[in-house]
């Protein structure tokens, strides 16, 4: 009877289980389409459709994801919003989910909104850094240098400082900024000792 017992109860469980992915599913499905629907009216020339900025009560949980970086990546300079957690993070992880897409210029866009509109959120420091990671991923050295930079001009305190500054040694050098990489790599030992970007930053300043 135990044993009856317990396959009914893991037959029950599998089947939640096999509910929840096909909700999961649908849910994905759904904010793909949103998405495209949105791509397509940008694209077109057309009025987006209603977006966390715009929409009444309730659109920020509504919203897709997908949907809000795009909208958020579409807007002009904004001046910032006040401070609403949970949009926040909707538009934070949509801008992150595009890295994780691989679409690098669109993750761009949404991250330069983001910080346009939310340049004290808490999630500020980690996507000015993120926005260095994906204009390096894109080739844009400048724009990877600039936004590495402002992560500690910005956000001095925050732990991506470390991680930031290495990072902008790296593109330093890419550019042939041989000059500034040293003093950069310095600072990173100096002002951050015991990260894994100071033993970093140790091991390429022997090199130079």
């Amino acid at each position: 009877m135990q044993l009856q017992q317990m396959q009914d109860q893991l037959s029950r469980q599998q089947g939640i289980i096999e509910e929840l992915q096909n909700d999961v599913s649908r849910m994905k499905q759904e904010n793909l389409e949103r998405y495209q629907d949105l791509d397509r009216r940008i694209n077109s020339g057309a009025a987006p459709a209603a977006t966390p900025d715009n929409s009444s009560g309730g659109g920020a949980s509504n919203a897709a994801p997908g949907a809000a970086a795009g909208a958020a990546a579409q807007q002009p300079a904004a001046s910032s919003e006040p401070g609403d957690p949970a949009k926040e993070k909707l538009y934070y992880d949509a801008a992150f989910d595009l890295i994780k897409q691989k679409d690098f210029d669109k993750a761009s866009q949404a991250f330069n909104a983001f910080l346009r509109k939310y340049p004290n959120s808490q999630y500020a420091g980690n996507a000015q850094y993120w926005l260095g990671e994906v204009n390096l991923a894109k080739g844009d050295l400048p724009g990877a240098s600039q936004a590495f930079a402002q992560v500690s001009q910005k956000y001095p305190k925050h732990s991506k400082v470390p991680d930031s500054l290495y990072k902008l040694a790296d593109v330093e050098r890419r550019m042939g900024h041989t000059d500034k990489v040293k003093g950069i790599l310095q600072q990173v030992i100096t002002q951050y000792p015991g990260t894994s970007a100071a033993q970093l930053a140790q091991r390429d300043l022997q090199k130079l």
